[in-house]
């Protein structure tokens, strides 16, 4: 096994980026995520990368944009209401087909609420924020070392389909100091990029936009983009399941809420109750098909999030129509507890 080392998460995560060929990260400070572009402004200049605390979150995605056009890996990381602020440029990055990969450590909203840690941006990232039909790429680790692996998955993925990738993590995700891998377990892929600009002596001239105004054409340049995510679903889907052959009902969470599961599930197994635990690692694809197949053999789900019930839904909408689905929720900074988990799933059965 390689060395670990503690690490913070949004340690690992930035570390992640660097070992994936990020070498552009634009940036402004927001609490719990300010520990990424620390590291950066720290380390990048260090292997002749570029970093710029920009003046607003406005103009870091759309430094973003510049450089991930010239066919650079580039990054951004913020909280919800910045995130909130990039929606416009991350639509204009998703309907131009131009790859970076954009980090949310989840504080409680909605407004500027608190620095605890919340899942309350789900919708916000799954269900594109932006305007127009369009969809992220949505990576959701639940430990330290995931911090590290899927950053690097989230630069593949993003350059594999030209496509905003997002990383979305809980604060407590992003705090957290476990032992952690920081070497990728696996050579890291790179993708022709004969999109990008990069000047045009002696070829054709390229052009990356989002404007069609052509009779017909947006219209066709919307379901290519929806080829595209069908594509994406069929083949890029992450999940982890525990228990789940012999499970009477199973727990859906993801990030921290996985985490106390996993351990209200060892209790439940204890007193004879045989619970499981689905964990959707991509958001975005979202495991529809493996939800809906382990629904129809379980009968019983219990959703575990840090919200309302944003996840939810798309839950319901997966599930065989003959499954009973419960949720269980901790908004604005609230975590849920072992024993809280173990008497919903106990009400259900």
């Amino acid at each position: 096994m390689l060395d670990r080392k503690l690490t913070k998460g949004n340690i690992a995560l930035a570390e992640g980026a660097i070992q994936a060929g990020c070498m552009f990260y634009f940036g402004y400070p927001i609490t719990p995520q300010n520990d990424i572009p620390e590291y950066f402004a720290k380390n990048l200049p260090k292997i002749g990368g570029t970093f710029v605390p920009a003046e607003s979150e406005i103009a870091s995605i759309n430094m973003v944009m510049g450089a991930a056009a010239s066919g650079k890996r580039a990054m951004t990381s913020s909280s919800g209401p910045g995130i909130s602020l990039m929606q416009e440029g991350i639509s204009y990055m998703a309907g131009s087909e131009i790859p970076c990969v954009i980090v949310n450590i989840m504080r409680s909203g909605p407004g500027l609420g608190g620095i605890d840690p919340t899942q309350g941006d789900y919708n916000q990232a799954v269900h594109g924020g932006g305007h127009g039909d369009y969809s992220n790429i949505v990576l959701a680790p639940a430990s330290v070392q995931e911090m590290f692996d899927l950053t690097i998955k989230a630069f593949e993925l993003a350059d594999k389909y030209r496509n905003p990738a997002m990383i979305i993590a809980d604060a407590m995700i992003g705090q957290f100091q476990e032992a952690c891998r920081l070497i990728p377990e696996h050579p890291v892929k790179s993708y022709d990029k004969n999109w990008s600009l990069l000047g045009c002596e002696s070829r054709e001239p390229r052009l990356l936009k989002s404007l069609y105004l052509g009779p017909g054409e947006q219209e066709t340049h919307n379901l290519d983009l929806q080829k595209k995510y069908r594509t994406m679903e069929e083949h890029e889907v992450l999940y982890e399941s525990i228990g789940l052959e012999d499970a009477e009902v199973m727990i859906i969470a993801f990030g921290t809420p996985s985490r106390v599961a996993k351990t209200a599930i060892k209790e439940l197994r204890k007193n004879g109750i045989k619970a499981g635990l689905f964990r959707p690692i991509t958001l975005f694809p979202f495991p529809k098909k493996e939800i809906h197949e382990y629904s129809k053999k379980t009968g019983k789900i219990l959703v575990v999030e840090m919200n309302t019930g944003q996840m939810l839904n798309d839950v319901i909408i997966a599930s065989d129509r003959n499954s009973t689905v419960s949720f269980f929720g901790r908004p604005g900074g609230g975590i849920p507890y072992p024993d809280e988990i173990i008497s919903h799933a106990m009400k259900l059965l």
